[in-house]
């Protein structure tokens, strides 16, 4: 496996999510951040509509770029787009964990190239909780649920996982002290939960484990989008 070393200061900790429609829109707020952070992430949302394209003009612009688009399709299919992001220049890709074994082997396979991102399985996402997991067939709470594929994941030859900082402690201890867990529904105290229904505080998922963290909302919609990565930056750093 991989290197998975990502963590040397408090902006290897933080990728910004680029949650808006359009590249126009993309540019405007990587600008105003105004170099604040390193990682950004492109979700679906904005890579359907700019392509890769916009991953090689941030990439560009000296940041690394975390291209989130939860694949899940047939083998063929995914690997193909593995490699599709491998030519972008993207250095983390996600795919879904429900996929199964031979998709996420065949994502695996196909980013053994020259260049290829790290992969990461989404487990469950935060949106969801035990009655949204039952609604869709799982009986399973979140965080067994999360355990099951990332032990599927592992074995599958694919770098870490995508879980809530509720997972962080138990995936850690089973999956071992190499794997990247990237942390979504991250909320400084005091803001807004939006959608999300297994949160954290920055301060809080990194004591526990995590290795990067993915912050949209609180930083995105404030009105100094640079000023507000730089207070969560600080909470990093105040648990390094």
């Amino acid at each position: 496996m991989k290197n998975l070393s990502l963590n040397q200061s408090p902006e290897d900790y933080l990728a910004v999510a680029l949650d808006v429609p359009d590249a126009p829109a993309a540019l405007d707020l990587v600008d105003r951040m105004d170099g604040a952070c390193r990682w950004l992430k492109v979700g679906m949302e904005l890579y359907y509509a700019a392509g890769n394209g916009l991953v090689e003009q941030l990439r560009d612009r000296g940041y690394s770029i975390f291209l989130d688009l939860k694949l899940h399709d047939i083998p063929n299919t995914v690997a193909g787009a593995v490699r599709s992001a491998t030519r972008a220049g993207a250095s983390l890709l996600t795919v879904h964990g429900c996929g199964g074994g031979a998709m996420l082997r065949a994502a695996s396979e196909a980013a053994q190239a020259p260049g290829s991102p790290r992969l990461i399985a989404v487990t469950v996402l935060t949106s969801m909780d035990a009655g949204e997991l039952a609604a869709v067939g799982v009986t399973e709470t979140p965080a067994a649920q999360a355990l099951r594929l990332a032990r599927l994941a592992k074995a599958s030859g694919i770098d870490g996982m995508v879980c809530s900082a509720e997972e962080v402690c138990s995936l850690r201890q089973e999956i071992g002290d190499d794997a990247l867990l990237v942390v979504p529904g991250i909320r400084p105290s005091g803001t807004s939960l939006d959608d999300q229904r297994r949160v954290s505080t920055p301060s809080d998922a990194i004591r526990r484990g995590a290795s990067l963290l993915v912050v949209g909302r609180p930083i995105t919609k404030a009105p100094d989008p640079a000023a507000a990565t730089r207070a969560i930056l600080a909470e990093i750093q105040s648990e390094l």
